[in-house]
C-alpha cells in the first residue's frame, strides 16, 4: 500500500472539523478562477458536503484530501482528484496551497508526488492530467518538474469577465 504520508506533509480525508478551512478557501474570490466558481458557498452547504464526503472515488468520481504539515498538523491546502474515469483509467488532479507563506517550500511537490503515486499504485490508473492557465507559471513549473508534460493548448479557454486566456492540459502517463 502506498503511504499518503511524506517526510514533511501527509494527505488525509476531509473531516467535519475542516468546515472553517474549506469555507475560507471556497469563499476566497482569488481562488475562484482555479475552480470556475462564481458564487460563495454557505457554511451549511459546505457542512452538507463534508457530511457526504464519505463516498469512495468509485462512487463519487472525485476525491478531495487535506494537505497537513507532519509535525504541527497545520492544514496547508487541498488536493483533488476529479473526473475519475475507471473505464479509461484516468483522473484529473488539482492542488491549492492556501497561504502564500507555505508556497515554494516543497509542499506542493510532495503532495503531488504522494497523490500521483496513489493514483498509479493503488487505483492502478494509466494517466493523470491537469488543466492549468497559461498565466499560472508556478503551477506549470510544479507539474512539469513532477513528470507532467504539456500535451495541448486550449485557446481562449477561460474568460474572467474581461479577457480570454489560454489553458494548458498536462498529462503524466504511468509506464
Amino acid at each position: 500500500m502506498v503511504s499518503l504520508k511524506g517526510s514533511n506533509i501527509y494527505l488525509r480525508a476531509l473531516e467535519p472539523e475542516d468546515l472553517e478551512f474549506v469555507y475560507s478557501i471556497e469563499n476566497n474570490t482569488s481562488f475562484w478562477e482555479l475552480s470556475d466558481t462564481k458564487q460563495p458557498y454557505s457554511r451549511y452547504i459546505i457542512k452538507e458536503y463534508l457530511q457526504n464526503a464519505k463516498q469512495d472515488i468509485f462512487e463519487a468520481k472525485q476525491l478531495r484530501l487535506v494537505i497537513c504539515e507532519n509535525s504541527t498538523n497545520e492544514l496547508l491546502g487541498l488536493i483533488d482528484l476529479y473526473d475519475f474515469n475507471p473505464i479509461h483509467n484516468r483522473v484529473g488532479l488539482g492542488i491549492l496551497i492556501k497561504d502564500e507563506s507555505n508556497r515554494g517550500k516543497g509542499v506542493g511537490k510532495e503532495s503531488l508526488n504522494l497523490l500521483t503515486n496513489y493514483c498509479f499504485k493503488v487505483l492502478h490508473l494509466k494517466q493523470v492530467y491537469a488543466n492549468i492557465s497559461e498565466n499560472n507559471l508556478a503551477s506549470l513549473k510544479l507539474f512539469e518538474t513532477n513528470g507532467f508534460e504539456i500535451i495541448g493548448l486550449k485557446k481562449d479557454w477561460r474568460f474572467d469577465g474581461e479577457i480570454y486566456t489560454n489553458e494548458y492540459i498536462l498529462q503524466r502517463i504511468n509506464n
